[in-house]
């Protein structure tokens, strides 16, 4: 518990400080965001606010992570140095695809082919040193290893967590458009994981995970890292997290859903970003099909707000449904440590031992 303390902590601290830091520094060299001329109107008044406060995030995740780890009881595992180098790695990819944006003054990055390219080589070098090297289980569940219990060949969970991590990531960046909602969205999203780590360390009976309190501590360093750049970023905010932030959370929900082996648990713990990229596909589809929208702009925020809803609003509407999908998460992962817990008591007694 002291270790997810200190990494907490810490990175709130690093990310504070830091992301403070960073708003005067982008300011003077004229790192702005550029704003698209198509989005909501009231957004145009951003144009030229500090971008790439994803850096803070991530060295503050790094930093809180590693100074947890000076206390002798805490030992570094493969699997949280896996999972964090696949952090620090999709944030590269972030600040390239942010340095383009600024250097050419639009609101275009990468290319779709070059960002693809960069996510996948990330998405892959973790799946495979996540299933080689950290020796995860080649299972999809929900909450343990044997619920539903569907185990994969080697290769095949490898694509299988490619395309979750790719998918999240992008999840993630989509998300990002308005002040604080990633941020604040993403603290409650990996609190969960802190309790859900934590919980797995303490009662492993039942589950086939091997470094759940590193992966606890990785969770822990990426909320408060959260919670450090969100004092700069909620409205009006100072600084945007950029898809140097959002590409490094989106990897690491991922990477602590498959670590932990709550692959299946992911999408209800992260229900936001799921609603975001649907509303995004619901719209292109439709249009393309039918040459109508659905919404009056996607992602499905930006509709709220054209219909009248101010941005606080939409912020705090969202992070309720958030908290309220996480809430639900949570207690479907101890109702089911429950059961197993029920299922345990009775069969010791039918063996005739005690409970």
């Amino acid at each position: 518990m002291i270790a997810l303390l200190i990494a907490a902590g810490v990175s709130m601290g690093v990310s504070l400080i830091g992301t403070r830091v960073l708003v005067p520094w982008l300011k003077s060299r004229g790192v702005g965001q550029p704003i698209r001329v198509d989005g909501p109107q009231g957004h145009l008044t951003k144009a030229g606010t500090p971008t790439m406060g994803g850096v803070a995030i991530v060295l503050g995740a790094v930093g809180g992570y590693f100074v947890s780890h000076l206390r002798s009881e805490t030992i570094f595992t493969r699997s949280g140095l896996v999972l964090l180098a696949a952090i620090v790695a999709a944030s590269c990819v972030g600040l390239i695809d942010d340095w383009i944006k600024v250097s050419r003054e639009r609101n275009l990055g990468l290319n779709k082919s070059a960002k693809i390219i960069g996510l996948l080589a990330v998405a892959i070098g973790f799946s495979v040193l996540a299933m080689y090297w950290a020796q995860t289980s080649p299972v999809i569940a929900i909450t343990r290893a044997d619920f539903p219990g569907l185990t994969l060949s080697k290769l095949m969970w490898v694509a299988w967590a490619s395309i979750l991590v790719i998918a999240t990531a992008n999840a993630v960046n989509l998300t990002d458009g308005l002040d604080g909602l990633a941020g604040g969205s993403s603290a409650i999203g990996f609190s969960a994981f802190v309790i859900i780590g934590y919980w797995i360390f303490r009662h492993p009976e039942g589950y086939d995970v091997s470094h759940a309190l590193d992966l606890a501590i990785v969770a822990a360093a990426m909320t408060g890292a959260c919670i450090g750049f969100l004092w700069w970023n909620a409205p009006p905010a100072r600084i945007f997290m950029g898809d140097t932030g959002s590409l490094a959370i989106g990897t690491a929900f991922a990477g602590l859903a498959l670590l932990l082996e709550t692959h299946l648990l992911l999408p209800v713990i992260g229900a936001l970003y799921v609603l975001e990229t649907v509303s995004v596909i619901v719209q292109v589809a439709s249009y393309r099909l039918f040459g109508r929208r659905v919404f009056r702009m996607a992602p499905i925020h930006h509709h709220f707000e054209l219909a009248g809803w101010p941005e606080t609003t939409v912020l705090i509407r969202m992070w309720i449904i958030n908290g309220i999908c996480v809430a639900f998460a949570l207690g479907a992962f101890y109702a089911d440590f429950i059961r197993l817990d029920v299922s345990g008591i009775s069969l010791q007694i039918l063996l005739g031992s005690r409970p």
